[in-house]
């Protein structure tokens, strides 16, 4: 049976703040990030560009940084890898303002920086792996961070001004290094070596992942549509800065008692958790449908809340998900195909597509898109539930854990 080694308290809280510095500084960064290329003079469909190159490298990045994970069993390392070049890449991304040249420093920076979320996840997966400790407790950090540095450096940006964003995301990135020093390394001792050649069974040979993770497309195109044009949505309704920190805010506070309560009452069944998707995907159409009909700042800002049970509710139970239908042994590739679903074809997909109805069309047209997306990936799921159900497997399974299927 798998078992990780012993780790004291100090490491597991060292685990809890790196996580809060690790999604703080991303938020600092998506957050303001299209306001700042605006600010030099991009239009929307430049920006959508922008914003779609990385994730298109992310395709490649998530796989390759979590197959080494894998390979050398040493996540922090490669997270300390992958955050030095962040830090060291974001410095050109911000002295450019050809767009040529802009482009091509986001394809560098997005190499660096798309897999941190889905290689955090894993390392704390195989930390609390065979121990009492749950997921969300962990994760959960990087909400508050993710909530309350935005909302408490907006201020400091708007004082100093847009085009000094780089001095804030490279503080608080240099904080996050500091952290991983005591991280750590991820390895679960006991498992299984794959054998040569059988890489690539073992990690798609279950075909309700690879169902999933397509389904997971639709879900994640207007999440990642959202991500990239919600701070330019605000600020042409008239919206500040600060009221984009707020934005921010409200989005992921709340996703802290969302995880806690996923921990406690998420069973860790597989047919459970794909009928907790139809209703988490339910509960993205009904909040694009508002976005659609929005007309006030302060209106995006309270929608913004449903975020933390819609996105925060799809992103704790996918994570489950894949650490239950992945082999452990390649939890990091596993955890790495799953943020391919959010953080690489969703972005290209939403970079692009996003951006042209965004510029042509309108946000409102972008957002009522985005409820007809979410509603084909809600069919998906249910149609998966109900594929999955009659798997003779799964079902026996559930029958001697008494879960109602």
């Amino acid at each position: 049976m798998a078992h990780v080694n012993v780790v004291n308290k100090s490491t597991l809280n060292h685990v809890k703040l790196f996580n809060f510095f690790l999604y703080g500084s991303i938020s600092i960064l998506l957050s303001f990030f299209p306001l700042y290329f605006q600010s030099a003079g991009f239009n929307k469909m430049a920006i959508g560009m922008l914003m779609a190159g990385g994730p298109f490298v992310s395709i490649f990045a998530n796989p390759f940084w979590g197959y080494w994970s894998d390979r050398l069993q040493n996540i922090r390392r490669i997270l300390v890898i992958m955050l030095i070049g962040n830090l060291i890449i974001v410095q050109f991304v911000f002295q450019f303002d050809s767009m040529v040249w802009a482009f091509i420093a986001m394809l560098c920076f997005f190499l660096f920086q798309t897999p941190l979320f889905s290689q955090s996840n894993s390392l704390i997966l195989n930390t609390i792996e065979g121990t009492s400790y749950k997921f969300g407790s962990f994760r959960l950090w990087g909400s508050l961070g993710w909530a309350l540095l935005a909302v408490a450096v907006s201020p400091l940006i708007d004082w100093i001004g847009i085009d000094n964003l780089w001095i804030v995301y490279s503080a608080m990135l240099f904080l996050t290094i500091l952290f991983t020093i005591k991280l750590p390394t991820g390895k679960v001792e006991g498992t299984k070596k794959i054998a040569k050649g059988g890489y690539g069974q073992a990690l798609f040979g279950n075909k309700y992942f690879l169902v999933f993770v397509l389904l997971g497309v639709l879900i994640s195109v207007p999440n990642s549509m959202n991500q990239t044009f919600n701070s330019l949505y605000i600020d042409q309704l008239g919206g500040s800065v600060v009221l984009i920190g707020w934005a921010a805010f409200l989005t992921a506070i709340f996703e802290v008692p969302v995880f806690l309560l996923f921990d406690r009452y998420l069973k860790r069944n597989i047919p459970v958790m794909i009928g907790c998707l139809i209703v988490v995907s339910l509960l993205f159409v009904f909040r694009w449908y508002l976005m659609s009909i929005a007309v006030s700042p302060v209106q995006i800002i309270f929608i913004q809340m449903l975020h933390s049970i819609s996105f925060g509710g799809y992103y704790y139970i996918g994570t489950t998900l894949t650490a239950e239908l992945i082999p452990v042994e390649l939890r990091a590739s596993g955890q790495a195909v799953y943020a391919l679903t959010w953080g690489g074809i969703s972005g290209i997909i939403a970079g692009f597509f996003g951006g042209w109805l965004f510029g042509t069309f309108g946000p409102q047209m972008m957002y009522q898109v985005s409820t007809g997306i979410a509603m084909f990936g809600a069919v998906g799921f249910s149609l998966l539930w109900m594929w999955i159900r009659k798997d003779a497997k799964y079902k026996v399974k559930a029958d001697s854990e008494g879960v109602d299927l």
